[in-house]
């Protein structure tokens, strides 16, 4: 579990101190239940939640780039400033610690290049949103991601951003947090930081590993 040393040497503080990293303040996630899960939005929009049940209302969103290559390197999700004590490997129902071998993880698999955070309320309206565009447009319906996600991303002169918020229905609170994954495809773990109490105070996904020394 060489990856929570470098997660809690990076992240157990406030503030990120490392000249690879750039972090940027995305604006705040709703999460109406607490009950967060974390997928590709487009391959594996029916990935389950956390077991760790979060705080509902609103949280800020850091994104933390690498410098270098402007990728996406680490997203992250502030519910308290408590100290952290300790930090976990994030994990769904029917995934045990102590069936992963060495060097491995739980995640979550990305085919698309996008990631996201979303309450399990926001998913369900997300997987309702499809299926009404589908069954109204028919053999006109393009994908969720033509349909939904890409005026947040490019307009007509191209890129806007590498990240943005995005509400399935308007009539919800809930909101998802979707962004570019690192360099592109892969497999991804999240990790929640957590207070004396057991309480979590953060979860970080991890797209670089940026080692500290």
């Amino acid at each position: 579990m060489n990856h929570i040393d470098n997660i809690s040497k990076l992240f157990s503080k406030n503030f990120v101190e490392n000249t690879l990293i750039e972090t940027f303040e995305a604006g705040k996630i709703n999460l109406p239940t607490g009950k967060l899960a974390a997928c590709d939005p487009l391959i594996t929009n029916d990935m389950r939640e956390f077991k760790v049940h979060f705080p509902d209302g609103e949280f800020p969103v850091l994104v933390h780039k690498e410098k270098e290559s402007n990728c996406v390197a680490y997203v992250e999700i502030i519910f308290g400033n408590e100290p952290i004590a300790e930090w976990k490997l994030a994990t769904t129902e029917g995934q045990n610690l102590e069936d992963l071998g060495e060097d491995e993880v739980f995640g979550y698999p990305v085919e698309s290049g996008m990631g996201s955070f979303m309450d399990v309320e926001t998913q369900d309206c997300l997987n309702h949103l499809e299926k009404r565009l589908f069954h109204r447009k028919g053999a006109d319906f393009m994908g969720i991601y033509e349909e939904f996600f890409h005026e947040h991303f490019f307009d007509e002169n191209g890129a806007i951003d590498q990240f943005a918020f995005l509400k399935p229905d308007e009539e919800k609170s809930g909101n998802i947090f979707a962004f570019e994954t690192g360099y592109g495809e892969g497999f991804y773990a999240s990790y929640i930081g957590f207070g004396e109490d057991n309480q979590p105070i953060k979860i970080i996904t991890e797209f670089i590993e940026i080692s500290v020394s």
